[in-house]
């Protein structure tokens, strides 16, 4: 009996300056959406409050990062505010064996190295509705000191600045409209997936 040919899925990237909400929207999408998963990346970073390791992040040592970056075990990887972040490789590869979409919740450089990897992915970038909020939401997560709330700010500016390079725009003043926009437009990213294949088919 020939094996039915599975589903080639759709590879989501949301970038977000930090503090505008990108993962708890993904998070939502998960609660929202059937047949998609999201890619957790691996951090050498601290865990924050509440956060819970392989469910946030995967935190592992630097040690252990860069023994995964020599065995070339990450789709993309980068160094940011002094930490490692990367998407793995055996996610994503899981993702497309099982043939269900999958989100990853990355910096925009890593989202232009998954863009370049693979053209046919669909970028959206997540603002907030302006820099005061953004501010306002640093200092709120009292995560971090003064000096990497500064760090942050100033990396945020040259983030908004990739902005016009993704394909959507998500202003995140509610999270649940803000994710209900991300809903509607994997949805019609899957439509026109499924026309276009069904098109080719005829």
């Amino acid at each position: 009996m020939e094996e039915k040919s599975k589903r080639e899925p759709l590879i989501i990237v949301v970038s977000a300056p930090s503090g505008s909400g990108k993962t708890t929207l993904t998070e939502l999408i998960l609660g929202k959406m059937k047949g998609i998963k999201r890619s957790v990346s691996c951090t050498t970073r601290e865990p924050r409050y509440g956060e819970k390791d392989r469910q946030d992040y995967i935190f592992i040592s630097k040690e252990e990062f860069e023994e995964k970056i020599e065995n070339e075990e990450f789709l993309e990887w980068e160094k940011n505010f002094g930490n490692y972040y990367g998407t793995p490789l055996d996610q994503f590869q899981k993702a497309v064996d099982d043939g269900v979409d999958i989100i990853l919740s990355i910096d925009v450089k890593g989202g232009a190295k998954i863009k370049k990897a693979f053209p046919e992915s669909i970028s959206v970038f997540i603002t907030p509705p302006s820099k005061e909020e953004l501010e306002e939401r640093l200092r709120n997560r009292n995560t971090d000191g003064e000096e990497q709330v500064t760090i942050r700010l100033e990396e945020s500016k040259k983030e908004m600045l990739a902005a016009e390079e993704y394909e959507y725009l998500i202003v995140n003043k509610d999270i649940e409209k803000a994710a209900d926009e991300l809903k509607t437009i994997i949805e019609d990213q899957r439509k026109n997936r499924k026309k276009k294949k069904e098109g080719a088919g005829k």
